[in-house]
């Protein structure tokens, strides 16, 4: 089987004091809806277990019941960081799941095609992470605003999500971060940790995640153009 889990436990400090950002309004729905919705409408996603800060379970599990995203299987709380969280995630899922794909819940514009990209890529390479090739020229800056050298963006991407994986290979990697009382930032640096080769999966800017306030506008546009929705 195919699972998901989307991690909707972070602090969000940039968007404001007191602010979740996946259960704030995005047009006629929290945040969090639209991923929930977009791996409930994936053919090839058999479950979801959502991971939420602990204080937002009920809210989770009312999300997803509202929305009708009757491929949540369970909703659990989440850790201080994201690895916590989604080891808490891994730990709710089924003993036949085989791929796991992680998704941000924060990323709402997320697509069924790129789900399903991912899920392809894992089944065949192990992994496949959704990213874009960086288009802007970027500037290494080694203290203060002063600009040290340019970058060879030609050899950049900027990782995405989902990070979709064969599900012993991840648990193998996670089991490396203890060991090695590792802190990462997303699940492709795990894998990399067992010298595993991960495969990117291309994926559109308009993946973006709920970060700032002015992300929200622009997700706003986003899912206009491309879901027709009424805010």
């Amino acid at each position: 089987m195919n699972y998901g889990i989307v991690v909707a436990g972070g602090r969000s400090e940039r968007m404001g004091a007191k602010v979740d950002k996946a259960f704030v309004s995005l047009g006629p729905r929290p945040v969090l809806a639209y991923s929930l919705m977009a791996f409930e409408e994936c053919a090839d996603i058999d479950g979801v277990i959502l991971v939420t800060r602990k204080e937002r379970v009920g809210a989770g599990r009312s999300v997803a019941e509202m929305f009708g995203c009757s491929k949540v299987k369970a909703v659990v709380a989440g850790g201080p960081m994201r690895q916590v969280s989604v080891e808490n995630g891994l730990d709710a899922l089924p003993e036949d799941v085989k791929i796991v794909a992680v998704h941000d819940g924060a990323r709402p514009c997320v697509t069924t095609e790129l789900i399903s990209e991912t899920i392809k890529s894992a089944k065949r390479y192990g992994s496949g992470v959704a990213a874009v090739r960086i288009a802007d020229t970027v500037k290494h800056v080694e203290r203060g605003l002063t600009v040290t050298r340019t970058v060879d963006r030609s050899k950049l991407w900027a990782v995405q999500t989902p990070q979709t994986f064969k599900l012993s290979l991840l648990k193998r990697a996670f089991e490396m971060v203890k060991e090695q009382d590792a802190t990462i930032t997303d699940e492709a640096s795990a894998v990399e940790l067992t010298s595993q080769k991960v495969r990117l999966v291309q994926a559109s800017v308009s993946n973006v995640k709920i970060t700032t306030p002015d992300d929200l506008a622009m997700a706003t546009t986003l899912l206009n153009l491309h879901r027709n929705f009424v805010p």
